[in-house]
């Protein structure tokens, strides 16, 4: 099968477009003829490992010390169709068409993909009939960790919602589940997003590189910063007695921050990891199928373009979604 092969920790041209040995299901696991995967930022920073030291160690000592081995094939997202199932599958069947995130192992860029029906990590389920295999794709990895933290938060109808880095894989997912939610959602992110997030249902759009979204003069019962990157006092500030901040992608001071106004305020700061479960997959789909969540794709690239893909998201230009197509 053809596959992106990713040799070595570095830049996009890293990444080979070869053959490689199709994976043959164990018993316990599916075999996928992947139709779409994607190129999401986090598949660009494990490439070049573009991470804090406190992180980077511990992804060089399980992908490996000085070029991924346990990891050959990067890829968090797929649609496709079970080809193959191990003796002890008991949900799946050849012909079903699914889509899932595979987890921390990835593997999603290639033609095909062996998972297991059942784990901590990955998650697979019937992917949305009324999605194409390129839409579903750019479901299952921004849609669990925008439904986690938003859900974590409890949202009622008519509260204030704002989500930084609104314009990405997660943002897109996270204004349409809160707005699904009843909530007044406010996106913040770079002027060329600003219409898509009005599109899907940003009642307010902020771009971000010419105004300071904690001097609006605004406060809201919810925060979701996704990259991590606001400033956390001033955020603090404008968020209501018993509003949550959510914070997908903290470093140790504002983990540190956090705990402390946790401790000594009614404002609650959420920063955790999102734990992957096949029940908040089904519910994506049927959001899908409702017409609550509608996929957002930008580029399309060719599994032979792989470091194109790469190169146009790790440059900070993708807006939504960016997919790949097999051969």
């Amino acid at each position: 099968m053809k596959a992106a092969l990713w040799t070595k920790y570095g830049s996009p041209e890293v990444l080979e477009y070869r053959e490689v040995e199709k994976p043959v299901p164990r018993d316990t696991e599916v075999l996928i003829k992947v139709f779409a995967s994607t190129v999401t930022a986090g598949d660009c920073e494990l490439r070049s490992l573009t991470f804090p030291w406190y992180l980077a160690i511990p992804i060089r000592l399980f992908a490996g010390i000085t070029k991924p081995e346990r990891i050959k094939i990067l890829g968090q997202e797929i649609s496709g169709e079970v080809e193959a199932t191990g003796k002890d599958i008991k949900i799946f069947s050849p012909g079903d068409q699914v889509f899932g995130a595979t987890g921390f192992t990835m593997g999603a860029n290639a033609e095909y993909i062996s998972l297991p029906e059942k784990s901590v990590d990955s998650v697979i389920t019937i992917k949305p009939a009324n999605m194409r295999h390129e839409e579903a794709a750019t479901i299952p990895l921004g849609g669990l960790e925008a439904l986690h933290f938003l859900r974590t938060a409890n949202i009622k109808k008519g509260q204030k919602v704002l989500i930084n880095g609104a314009g990405g894989s997660i943002g897109t997912i996270g204004i349409q589940i809160a707005k699904s939610l009843g909530a007044e959602v406010t996106a913040v992110d770079r002027s060329d997003k600003l219409e898509i997030m009005r599109s899907i249902g940003a009642d307010y759009v902020i771009d971000f590189t010419i105004e300071d979204y904690t001097r609006q003069g605004k406060n809201y019962d919810v925060i979701f910063d996704v990259p991590g990157k606001g400033s956390f006092l001033k955020t603090v500030k404008i968020l209501n007695t018993n509003g949550y901040y959510l914070i997908a992608n903290p470093r140790p001071l504002k983990m540190i921050l956090g705990f402390w106004i946790s401790l000594t305020s009614r404002k609650r700061v959420i920063l955790e990891s999102t734990e992957r479960k096949i029940e908040d997959l089904i519910l994506l789909k049927e959001m899908c199928e409702t017409g609550k969540i509608k996929a957002v794709i930008d580029r399309r690239y060719s599994l032979e373009q792989i470091v194109e893909a790469h190169q146009y998201v790790e440059d900070g230009n993708k807006k939504g979604n960016v997919v790949i197509l097999p051969p």
